[in-house]
């Protein structure tokens, strides 16, 4: 009995002290919501029309703080002053009206293609400066015509100055043709040519050539304030055939003992024109007596060998070489020589046949235009005629023969036994020095296309 009053006296205390609590709880909550309210904030509404600032192209916002423009271009055979300055983004009246008229202009500029031309120009595309360069016959020399604004308006003028040169290094491998292999290393085509001429005498370029062949090349450009004019001579060369390493290097008894070769990215003035030759590595000469091919590039249709006539329709012995080639294409001579013949005659056609040294000739047939006359004296590689189609002939082609004493001969064997010349005694101390060098540059020229393959 007394359990349960404890129990229910403890109940009761519990459910009290609960009470007490809410009841604060409220009193508080009462008292909280008794304090003064804060008024409400001022809401003002602004409208504004914001104008964006337009997105300016580079060549905008460079003409918008005066800045000078500078471009390239060459010039087209087709090129008026209009179109010329049009394609140079130049929209100027008076630079047009000047280019029109300048007798400088129309002398060496306006219809001439080829040329390298910079323009330098100024806020609202005006014409401020525009130099044209290019080569002369002489080497190292060029001229430059400048059309230049000052206050009293344009005005031109014409100098022949000497370029600088500078040394550059490429290397390529062949997949499909050699000019398909300069291009991708972007040499230029008249160093790919240099590169046939110094190794004609070893390389038949028209049926030697194999994939996976690579050579390496360290050539000149001719300069002016940076711009580069032209490509120049090749100075050293390695060319990989079929598995087999030729080398080549430019050497000058009189000049290089005294000048080494300059390292490579670096300039020099050009003085006068280069003369010298071509060497192997060890001293030997590349200049053989006699060139492998009467032409600079074709295709062998028909070697030395016995073939079924196409005109004929027998089988009988070919006595020399058929190149393919179009109708104009230059032939040039193989060797110092005589002209012994030249006109018509039989199933030849217009037909060369020069008369060499130690009992050699050559025939040069089915020609096209004959460029020389009986009894001149010719030099290797002159050109002395033209590829045409006359006498016997079902197409275009170059008939080149190569005779020892009467006999008929191999045209490719007899140039790769021909002689040689080695360097001198008293210049093989300069010339082995220059080697060392050549042989360092062809080295890092290599190494230019391991690293653009990675």
């Amino acid at each position: 009995m007394l359990l349960a009053t404890e129990r229910q006296l403890i109940k009761r205390f519990t459910t009290a002290a609960a009470a007490l609590l809410l009841g604060a709880t409220g009193a508080a909550f009462a008292v909280a919501n008794l304090a003064p309210e804060m008024p409400p904030l001022p809401r003002t509404t602004l409208l504004e029309t914001v104008q964006t600032l337009p997105i300016l192209a580079p060549q905008d916002r460079a003409e918008a703080a005066g800045m000078h423009l500078y471009r390239s271009e060459v010039t087209r055979s087709t090129d008026t002053a209009e179109v010329l300055l049009k394609r140079l983004n130049i929209f100027d009246p008076e630079a047009q009206a000047f280019l029109r008229t300048d007798p400088l202009v129309q002398q060496t500029l306006l219809g001439r293609a080829g040329r390298n031309i910079t323009i330098e120009s100024i806020d609202n595309k005006t014409l401020v400066k525009l130099t044209a360069r290019w080569g002369l016959e002489n080497y190292g020399e060029f001229k430059r015509l400048t059309v230049e604004k000052n206050d009293q308006g344009y005005q031109s003028r014409i100098e022949t100055l000497s370029a600088s040169v500078s040394t550059r290094l490429a290397a390529g491998t062949i997949k499909t043709s050699l000019f398909a292999a300069t291009d991708d290393a972007r040499i230029p085509d008249s160093v790919a040519m240099q590169l046939t001429e110094i190794f004609s005498g070893d390389i038949d370029f028209h049926r030697s050539l194999r994939k996976g062949d690579h050579f390496s090349v360290v050539y000149e450009t001719l300069e002016d304030e940076g711009e580069t004019l032209r490509a120049g001579r090749v100075l050293s060369a390695e060319f990989i055939n079929a598995g087999k390493t030729y080398q080549a290097m430019w050497f000058q008894e009189a000049q290089t003992t005294a000048a080494p070769a300059q390292p490579p990215q670096t300039a020099k003035p050009v003085t006068a024109p280069p003369s010298g030759a071509y060497y192997t590595l060890s001293g030997e000469s590349l200049r053989r007596a006699f060139l492998a091919s009467p032409m600079e590039f074709s295709r062998i249709s028909s070697g030395f060998k016995m073939r079924f006539h196409p005109i004929f329709h027998v089988w009988r012995a070919h006595q020399g070489v058929d190149y393919a080639a179009p109708t104009g294409t230059p032939v040039r001579s193989v060797g110092d020589g005589i002209v012994k013949f030249a006109g018509v005659k039989n199933g030849l056609g217009n037909v060369v046949m020069l008369e060499h040294r130690n009992g050699y000739s050559t025939v040069y047939a089915h020609l096209s235009r004959i460029d020389i006359r009986p009894g001149q004296s010719v030099q290797q590689g002159q050109h002395i005629g033209l590829v045409g189609s006359s006498g016997w002939a079902t197409g275009p082609h170059l008939h080149f023969e190569f005779r020892v004493h009467g006999v008929h001969h191999d045209p490719l064997t007899i140039a790769r036994q021909s002689e040689t010349t080695p360097v001198s005694a008293s210049a093989k101390p300069a010339f082995d020095a220059l080697a060392l060098q050549v042989r360092s540059q062809l080295e890092a020229a290599k190494q230019l296309q391991v690293t653009s393959a990675q």
